[in-house]
């Protein structure tokens, strides 16, 4: 049964590493319409078509089929990835390899059988930290960066006028780029080199480890994490910075090591307050300033 939202024509829709979700969203109070949630994993290392099926059946449920109603997508998307011409240009990522070059806008677009000019796509950290501004931790802010860590290393800045995707996953950082440092799969990494075993997650190495290896794991990230902080900063000069992800959940693990080793004091850290929700909200305004 189609969800029917009159006077909601906004869906905001979420891709991550392992999931899909989607919702319609109030264009006038950036909210997500909770009854309309949708949350779906997918198989990111599969092939495009169980890819695409795991999509359509997400986002087929929220599009009227019925009225006047000309429903419009905003889609978070992780990058690499052409955002104009809806391109994947993911590779070698362990997540989507399969659509490789694949125009993922008209693909999309054919299986739910809507115009190709009714979805946008938008950087996922770039959405995050643009539902933030507009209902969130920063709201309201006018010098404001984010960043996302999880899977991958997310940043963003409004602090040039509008809210950009900043790009600096890949930026040289010790030994390799930033994203080594400032990710779950660092976190496994560095878990295996000190004890031998390996852990999937955060959450894991926090149920499984002693005290003394979480305590060691977090301060070097804590340490990684106000490294990279600085050098954003002093490029971007924000008041503020929000941080988002499923690794920001541990707050209060590492956030004391960050703030003692960040060299700009007067910059206030913000833990996020929508979520997942701010990139569903920061995607489907992508409507509102196309």
């Amino acid at each position: 049964m189609d969800i029917k939202s009159p006077g909601l024509p906004y869906i905001g829709v979420d891709i991550g590493g392992s999931h899909i979700t989607a919702a319609h969203v109030d264009a006038i109070n950036f909210n997500v319409i909770e009854e309309s949630l949708i949350r779906t994993r997918v198989a990111s290392t599969e092939g495009a078509e169980v890819i695409f099926k795991a999509w359509v059946e997400a986002l087929s449920p929220l599009i009227a089929r019925e009225g006047n109603e000309t429903v419009k997508i905003g889609i978070a998307m992780p990058g690499p990835f052409d955002y104009a011409k809806g391109i994947s240009l993911m590779k070698g990522t362990k997540k989507y390899d399969s659509l490789y070059e694949m125009n993922i806008l008209q693909t999309l677009a054919e299986k739910l059988s809507i115009p190709q000019e009714n979805i946008l796509f938008r950087n996922d950290a770039e959405a995050f930290l643009h539902g933030e501004l507009a209902a969130g931790a920063v709201k309201g802010a006018k010098r404001a960066v984010g960043i996302t860590l999880g899977t991958g290393l997310g940043s963003a800045s409004n602090c040039q006028g509008t809210t950009v995707d900043s790009e600096l996953s890949f930026i040289p950082f010790k030994d390799s780029i930033a994203e080594e440092y400032i990710s779950t799969r660092w976190f496994s990494k560095r878990y295996q080199e000190i004890t031998g075993e390996e852990i999937k997650n955060v959450e894991s190495l926090l149920a499984s480890a002693d005290q003394s290896v979480k305590d060691q794991i977090f301060q070097e990230f804590g340490e990684n994490v106000a490294a990279f902080l600085n050098g954003f900063i002093a490029q971007e000069k924000p008041d503020v910075v929000v941080i988002g992800g499923n690794i920001a959940k541990t707050w209060d693990h590492f956030i004391p090591i960050v703030l003692e080793h960040l060299d700009n004091k007067n910059v206030v850290l913000k833990q996020s307050e929508m979520w997942e929700d701010a990139a569903l909200v920061g995607a489907a305004y992508t409507w509102l300033q196309a």
